[in-house]
């Protein structure tokens, strides 16, 4: 089970406290807090330097994340997201592990991910559709990054956004790279 934290829901009636199971031992990973203790903004910056992307945004700029980040408690079976839904923010997955499926039209590919993993970078910075619908496969807990927490945090950051930007930059140049030889490949098939 994960800690005990306030847990955020779309519908105010499934806001309650996630209680740790008494009759198991728990075990302390690096990412999570001992039970019974409050996780501090201290904390919640020093797991955020350790998601790959918003590690690079520097301790102040996640600061703010982690002060408006709202937290998740997830039930196994659970869909956090379904493709197609409005995505107007990120989730940063603190403890469990989700099923990510695309939608058939894009190839119905199935992932599993844990601990550290940002669903939903995209929609941190433009409005888009969910690609993806992400499931629990156990109990969970994610913090929830609003899009317009970010963008605000990003002008509060102009050397943060210049990061994110070249980051975002150089992912594009690797995928349209990555078409162009598959293009190729594609072209000389054909032409047999």
């Amino acid at each position: 089970m994960p800690p005990r934290r306030l847990s955020w829901s779309p519908s105010p009636a499934a806001i309650s406290w996630c209680l740790e199971s008494l009759d198991k031992p728990w075990t302390a990973k690096p990412w999570t807090a001992k039970p019974w203790t409050v996780m501090t903004i201290e904390d919640d910056i020093a797991f955020f330097e350790r998601v790959p992307t918003l590690g690079l945004l520097g301790r102040d700029a996640l600061r703010i994340l982690a002060i408006g980040a709202e937290n998740r408690y997830v039930h196994s079976g659970e869909v956090l997201f379904t493709a197609g839904d409005p995505a107007d923010s990120g989730f940063v997955i603190q403890e469990g592990t989700f099923s990510v499926a695309s939608r058939e039209s894009q190839g119905g590919r199935t992932i599993t991910v844990g601990a550290g993993t940002l669903l939903g970078e995209l929609a941190l910075v433009t409005e888009t559709t969910r690609p993806a619908t992400a499931t629990a496969l156990e109990a969970s807990t994610v913090m929830r990054i609003p899009r317009s927490l970010f963008l605000k945090m990003l002008e509060g950051f102009p050397a943060s956004a210049r990061k994110l930007r070249d980051v975002m930059a150089s992912r594009i140049n690797d995928s349209s790279r990555d078409i162009t030889q598959v293009r190729g490949v594609l072209d000389v098939d054909q032409a047999d």
